[in-house]
């Protein structure tokens, strides 16, 4: 088996930039995608969690039948943002685990894949210390740019940025975990985790410089193209356009906007 690499953790976005400025206020778990989630981890006894972030989605050992949980993170901002009684965590990036082989039952990585420097060492260090299940949340941009009113109908640019910086898809993700299983990851109206697409139902959220600040795929990106594009979400807000061009969304207690779970592993 392949063992951990060693080196540098290197600095990160969430580090050098806005992004992790009041992130765990504005990125609170979401207590539907956390049941998802915990379903996908099944019955392990041991969870590593990569690329942490403030723990959004950790199982809790209270009422469930984990027994260890650890956190690996590269952000130091991130970590600080930690609760108390969250998982030990350890500072490191997902292409190096710190870690035996077969340390784990279970491995989990949400809505993180996109910031790794090599996706395909990354989830081949995930399936070498928890062979047994891994759990990775992400989305697939091709659902996103038709199902997203956001994306296909202000702001396309988002989508074009993420692929420019190295984007793996679900197919990518998946072919890497194989075996796997993909399963749909519902966005609730109400959606307590403030990612990219959790505001489709609640579009005066989008105009506000603090919520955008905990996206990356809104903070990193040109702020000329994005300041553009809120110009024209608050004219259409202002005038009612937005509402009768969207007037089916308020029927709706949730949309798939192609956000995915991928399970792999027996």
């Amino acid at each position: 088996m392949r063992r951990p690499l060693t080196g540098p953790t290197p600095g990160t976005l969430y580090d050098s930039t806005s992004l992790a400025v009041g992130y765990s206020g504005r990125r609170r778990p979401d207590p539907r995608v956390a049941a998802q989630i915990g379903a996908a981890l099944g019955p392990a006894r041991s969870v590593l969690n990569v690329g942490a972030g403030a723990g959004s989605y950790e199982p809790r050992c209270d009422g469930c039948p984990v027994a260890a949980v650890v956190a690996v993170e590269p952000s130091l901002a991130m970590l600080a943002q930690r609760q108390p009684g969250a998982a030990p965590a350890v500072r490191g990036v997902a292409e190096h685990l710190p870690f035996a082989d077969a340390a784990f039952d279970a491995a989990m990585a949400a809505l993180t894949v996109h910031h790794w420097t090599d996706p395909a060492c990354g989830l081949g260090e995930l399936q070498r210390v928890a062979p047994g299940r891994q759990a990775v949340l992400t989305w697939d941009p091709d659902v996103v740019a038709r199902s997203f009113w956001f994306t296909r109908d202000y702001l396309p640019q988002a989508l074009e940025d993420e692929r420019d910086r190295g984007l793996w898809t679900v197919d990518a993700i998946a072919a890497a975990l194989a075996p796997v299983r993909v399963e749909a990851v519902p966005v609730p109206w109400d959606c307590t985790d403030g990612f990219f697409g959790a505001y489709w139902r609640r579009p005066q959220a989008y105009l506000l410089p603090v919520v955008r600040n905990s996206i990356s795929a809104l903070a990193l990106l040109d702020q000329d193209l994005v300041d553009d594009a809120v110009r024209r979400l608050a004219a259409d807000l202002g005038s009612g356009r937005w509402q009768e061009r969207y007037a089916d969304l308020t029927a709706l207690d949730s949309v798939d906007l192609g956000y995915r779970l991928v399970v792999g592993g027996s």
